[in-house]
């Protein structure tokens, strides 16, 4: 009895007896029930630190592609408006070589030409006052067409006409010196 209330006065309990100490630690035992709810917490705590470590780095990699595709997006439509305005510039070559390639040939038949009648010098006159004239305006188109491409940003297209009126002008000069010229070749 002595011990028994030395226990009381220490513990507010008295010890249970051998059997029992195995019994608490058994399956669906209260003692096993709040160490396993513990563990359980641990567990669940761990698993969702776990799951928004992971979402978080799902989220950064989704937000590293979606940046990846908008560059390469912008690479792209850069490089169309380059090769758009290399297309144009290379047409305003072409215009500007067949303008110098005619009025350098029709000097060869000039001396024919020129010695007819005024007819005849007045056409060759005027067509290579038109060839020399799309010869300009090529030079003033690919200068336009560089200038845009300079400014190019990111949501500039390359329009139709960005060589403006003297890129659209310039074939028809060269159609229309060859028309006079050849005039002045009927008339003579």
């Amino acid at each position: 009895m002595l011990i028994g209330a030395t226990d009381l006065a220490r513990g507010g309990r008295s010890r249970p007896p051998a059997g029992m100490e195995s019994q608490q630690l058994a399956p669906g035992s209260r003692a096993l029930g709040h160490l396993e709810t513990r563990l359980a917490g641990v567990v669940v705590a761990a698993l969702k630190e776990a799951f928004d470590r992971d979402s978080r780095r799902l989220e950064l990699e989704r937000e590293q592609l979606e940046a990846e595709r908008a560059r390469a997006d912008r690479a792209l439509r850069l490089e169309l408006v380059r090769q758009a305005g290399e297309r144009e510039i290379g047409r305003l070559r072409l215009v500007a070589g067949v303008a110098a390639a005619s009025w350098l040939g029709t000097l060869f038949f000039s001396t024919r030409l020129v010695s007819g009648g005024t007819a005849p010098k007045i056409a060759v006159g005027g067509g290579w006052v038109l060839l020399v004239g799309a010869l300009a305006a090529t030079f003033v188109a690919q200068t336009q067409v560089g200038r845009v491409l300079d400014a190019v940003d990111d949501q500039a297209r390359l329009s139709p006409n960005a060589s403006g009126v003297a890129g659209l002008l310039a074939p028809w000069l060269v159609v229309a010196g060859l028309a006079a010229i050849g005039l002045a070749v009927l008339i003579v």
